[in-house]
């Protein structure tokens, strides 16, 4: 039974929707829907959508960058992560775009992991995330700036990763959930290595 669990999505009626925020990046939104035989008020972030990378060489380790980040007042590790926000633009290739731009690499092979909502109590974030190997220099050095401009990569091998998030010390939630996924996926593959 559990091999058959699956999110359900729910075609609610919105009976309004209003714009309370209009942010750069993402906006708030307050909709009432007609749920069961009533009516819900719910405000939340009617977020774009991201995509993120788990890298890994052929030694097995993984990069991660660190960057500041002003809500949750830390330089936390992360993984290269971008918004879903170029018209047309499809997940992974979001995806390989800030592979490029945030750590200036490039990948042969890619790998669809997990699509996970971040917040479902408050936002509508979805993000995407994909297992890069075979990395090589990119042509093109890209420019940073604002948080980016100091990232900080650390190339770190995966089990140590792994370690780290089950231990607290790493707390990013694409981070914590790309690299378990990228770490059974590659169990799965090679069970004599893991």
């Amino acid at each position: 039974m559990a091999e058959l669990l699956a999110d359900e999505p729910v075609d609610a009626t919105i009976l309004d929707s209003d714009l309370v925020y209009e942010g750069r990046v993402w906006d708030v939104r307050s909709d009432t829907v007609a749920y069961g035989d009533g009516q819900i008020v719910r405000q939340y972030v009617d977020h774009p959508g991201a995509a993120a990378v788990v890298a890994v060489d052929d030694e097995g380790r993984v990069l991660l960058i660190q960057q500041y980040r002003h809500p949750i007042r830390h330089r936390d590790w992360e993984i290269p992560a971008g918004l879903l926000d170029v018209s047309g633009e499809t997940p992974l290739e979001t995806a390989r775009r800030e592979l490029a731009e945030e750590v200036d690499l490039v990948a042969a092979s890619w790998e669809p992991l997990v699509s996970i909502f971040t917040t479902p109590g408050g936002n509508d974030e979805i993000v995407h995330l994909f297992l890069a190997r075979g990395l090589t220099p990119a042509t093109e050095v890209h420019a940073r700036e604002d948080e980016e401009a100091d990232i900080r990569l650390e190339w770190l091998p995966l089990a140590d990763a792994v370690a780290g998030i089950l231990a607290g010390r790493l707390r990013n939630g694409f981070l914590a959930v790309g690299l378990l996924a990228a770490a059974e996926r590659l169990r799965q593959a090679d069970p004599r290595g893991a």
